[in-house]
């Protein structure tokens, strides 16, 4: 490593006057030097906060250890123990990420199958911990992986979520019998009620009126779930666009008001009610538990009822970070949440996860196409469009470029990160800060195991890309 006889002292000090005391370094004696400006900032600080906080100067800057010794890199805020930089290279779960791209090629869905099933695990225990009878339905339409379904199957580790006709069929031949298959769609077709009566045993939850009659119908003297509608909504930093069941009334699920109407259809046909199940919204994190015990209050009004009640479903919506300001989502608190409605009651508690169990267990392998500067602004292209990823465009949940094999004692640039799509939205990042990158390097873009693949399409003919799942 190279050494420093000259490093700004910072460390003691918050990551705001860390940034105010750099700033006077680099104006007040670096004018006229091209040298980078050596930094050592304290533990508690978060150095790659204090870049981003600095801008177009945080190119001038380098960490530096207590003895001058250079530091390769700040740990980034996404940064654990099966993602990480080791030895100047972004491995995940131990593989070495460039050397698969270059196996593969790119761009590439990267799936470590084991964080999966940490995730899976620690729900679980945090549903055991709070006493809940649970079970566990992955929402197979956040990642419908033939190999990541055959994985779980194998292990036993959940049952699965199925919103249509097509994926009941897809996770019947991955093998899971019709026990560990919970199905709830919606706007359903008359072929859609004739295949769904066909499976008399499968966990049913009808989400209007006209499913549940027509369903009566076709196949009566079963039991069913409703889905209902707790007129309270959550989501990803409370945005409205992921929100399920808010202050607008949605397509989603039977009000409070019509619950006297679906009981009397449900009699006529000798259907039993013996499932609620509601999904409020995606996405959310510790900062949207409040509105989250809300919809659990309102939902608790329709127990009452349904006198033969012996599963409340609670749908998904667990959320992961996404930007160093988000806060991971405290699962005990959580389930605490939900136990105080539900637990003791006789009933069985089910959630319904997706991208809690799938999305920080995922990236994408692009390639570097171009780097160019246009006005004042440096436009760094990749090889994968936002065909490949639609939620950072359509939901603003950010799928961050980071770099395969950084180049630290380059410095960082800002760049505006962009897709090979002819359309504005095709933006993976604006003003981000990374380490520079030349044509050809490798940029994974991390939080994509989830509504990435599986809402991918062949807009203007880019949807091409490999699937890998990697088991430890």
């Amino acid at each position: 490593m190279t050494k420093s006889a000259r490093a700004l002292d910072c460390r003691g000090l918050t990551e705001a006057l860390t940034v105010l005391r750099i700033k006077q370094a680099l104006s007040v004696g670096r004018q006229v030097s091209d040298a980078p400006l050596p930094v050592l900032i304290g533990t508690d600080c978060d150095g790659t906060r204090i870049l981003n906080a600095l801008g177009d100067s945080a190119a001038r800057v380098r960490y530096v250890e207590a003895d001058g010794s250079q530091v390769t890199h700040a740990a980034p805020w996404w940064e654990r123990a099966d993602l990480c930089y080791d030895a100047g290279r972004l491995r995940l779960g131990g593989t070495d990420l460039d050397r698969i791209a270059g196996q593969v090629g790119t761009p590439a869905y990267v799936v470590r199958a084991d964080r999966v099933r940490e995730n899976v695990e620690r729900l679980a225990a945090a549903l055991a911990s709070a006493g809940l009878d649970y079970r566990i339905y992955y929402a197979i339409k956040a990642n419908r992986s033939p190999a990541l379904l055959a994985y779980l199957r194998a292990r036993g580790l959940c049952g699965v979520d199925v919103c249509s006709t097509r994926e009941l069929l897809h996770v019947l031949g991955c093998g899971f019998p019709v026990e560990l298959i919970s199905f709830t769609g919606t706007s359903l077709s008359g072929r859609d009620i004739a295949t769904l009566a066909g499976f008399p045993d499968l966990r049913v939850n009808l989400d209007s009126l006209s499913a549940l009659d027509r369903l009566g119908q076709a196949g009566p003297d079963r039991e069913v779930g409703l889905r209902i509608n707790p007129a309270v909504g959550v989501g990803y930093q409370n945005d409205d666009r992921l929100s399920y069941s808010g202050q607008e009334t949605t397509k989603f699920g039977i009000y409070l008001e019509h619950a006297e109407e679906a009981k009397a259809i449900a009699q006529r046909h000798g259907l039993r009610v013996t499932r609620l199940h509601f999904h409020v919204g995606c996405g959310f994190l510790d900062g949207q538990l409040d509105q989250l015990e809300a919809a659990l209050d309102a939902a608790d009004r329709f127990t009452g009822l349904f006198p033969e009640l012996t599963e409340i479903n609670v749908g998904g919506g667990l959320g992961v970070p996404h930007t160093p300001a988000d806060k991971p989502l405290d699962l005990g608190r959580w389930a605490a949440a939900v136990a105080r409605r539900f637990a003791g009651r006789g009933l069985a508690v089910a959630v319904e996860p997706g991208d809690y169990l799938v999305k920080d267990a995922g990236l994408i392998l692009t390639s570097v196409t171009y780097v160019e500067r246009r006005r004042d602004v440096l436009f760094a292209g990749l090889d994968a469009g936002f065909n490949l990823a639609m939620e950072p465009a359509f939901y603003g949940l950010p799928a961050e470029p980071v770099p395969v094999v950084p180049r630290w004692d380059e410095g960082t640039e800002t760049y505006t990160v962009v897709g090979n799509i002819n359309e504005a939205l095709d933006k993976w990042a604006v003003r981000h800060r990374m380490t520079r990158l030349r044509e050809g390097d490798r940029v994974a873009l991390i939080n994509s195991g989830g509504y990435a693949a599986s809402m991918s399409s062949e807009h203007c003919l880019r949807g091409d890309a490999g699937e890998i799942l990697l088991i430890d």
